[in-house]
């Protein structure tokens, strides 16, 4: 078979086999590198001063975005602070710098703010992006090493990153400095959230696929409202019909004025199985004072509630004073096919 680009096949390189001590010093290195790393994290936590304080009054005050912008891994990096910021109530855009040069400045408008990273601040490719901020008075924010470099020289707010150590054994590669960059856009993203008031609610809304979207759902959302209810006085004859067309295992009791009064479920049919059972009143069959839920419980909160009482469904109701009014019903196969279960 013919190899594209060669008329020989490839040589494999053979991989050495690794011995005990080897290995062992695998979780040498290991360590090693992430004790480095935990060290540039306590000295970056220790750098903090006001100027993070200016750059968050700088990014609350831009009625757009925040444009996060870095080449190589201090880019990566840069997506991975848009991301977190737009799912977390600021909305953000990460711009690539080389691709901002060719068309893509047309992306930042004078309403944003920019976030540029760069260990060295001296990024060639960031050059553009700077300059078009200063054209147009956009905030920006920077993120580097060195206090003296291009960048931090033009930027509105600096935050310097404190001198560390890499992890990496030649000390070349990013690795402490990009897990400090990291770090630092994690902490803009949660000042953020707590000065927008940012909540779970909220974060549900830009999660609504998954187990977060499903963690965070209430009961309202998975609900029925079309209720298996029965009145105060009517014959278990009637109340059976009921409970067997809804197929939800029980039936809500209400009085005259819709307040709940009970629940009749399967298993107060089996406590009352006799002759006359379906010629009872429904009081003297149901439970009094059923456990309920509001709509905007969260559906774990339901679920949890199910489990400690083995039961399979709750009504939710709607409250006044003492009273509780059945406004849907939620059973366990609800939980299930939302993934909440």
């Amino acid at each position: 078979m013919p190899y594209f680009g060669s008329t020989t096949p490839p040589m494999s390189t053979p991989k050495p086999k690794l011995v005990a001590p080897e290995r062992a010093r695998d979780l040498v290195v290991a360590r090693r590198a992430i004790a480095v790393e935990r060290a540039g994290l306590e000295a970056l936590e220790a750098s903090l001063d006001g100027a993070f304080e200016r750059a968050i009054d700088r990014f609350m005050a831009a009625t757009g975005r925040v444009i996060v912008s870095g080449m190589g891994k201090s880019g990566h990096v840069a997506r991975k602070i848009a991301a977190t910021l737009a799912s977390t109530g600021t909305p953000a855009q990460f711009v690539h710098p080389a691709e901002a040069s060719h068309g893509d400045l047309g992306m930042i408008t004078p309403a944003d703010a920019v976030l540029a990273l760069s260990n060295s601040g001296e990024t060639a490719e960031l050059s553009d992006i700077v300059g078009y901020a200063k054209r147009f008075s956009i905030p920006l924010v920077a993120i580097t090493a060195r206090d003296k470099s291009a960048l931090a020289t033009a930027a509105d707010v600096v935050l310097l990153l404190p001198a560390a150590e890499e992890a990496c054994p030649v000390g070349l590669a990013p690795t402490t400095s990009t897990t400090m960059q990291l770090a630092l856009g994690d902490a803009i993203a949660v000042a953020l959230m707590e000065r927008r008031g940012f909540t779970a609610d909220h974060f549900r809304e830009f999660h609504p696929r998954g187990a977060l979207g499903a963690r965070l759902a209430k009961v309202g959302d998975l609900m029925h409202t079309d209720l298996p209810v029965a009145t105060l006085g009517q014959k278990m004859a009637e109340v059976l019909i009921k409970m067997t067309a809804k197929r939800f295992g029980c039936v809500a009791v209400v009085d005259a004025d819709g307040w709940l009064a009970g629940i009749v479920t399967d298993g107060d049919l089996r406590r009352h199985m006799a002759g006359d059972l379906l010629a009872r009143n429904v009081e003297a069959v149901m439970t009094k004072n059923p456990r309920a839920v509001a709509p905007e419980t969260l559906a774990a909160e339901a679920l949890a509630t199910m489990n400690a009482h083995q039961i399979t469904a709750l009504f939710a109701c709607e409250t006044d004073g003492e009273r509780r009014r059945p406004v849907g019903i939620l059973h366990i196969h609800d939980l299930l096919r939302a993934g909440v279960a």
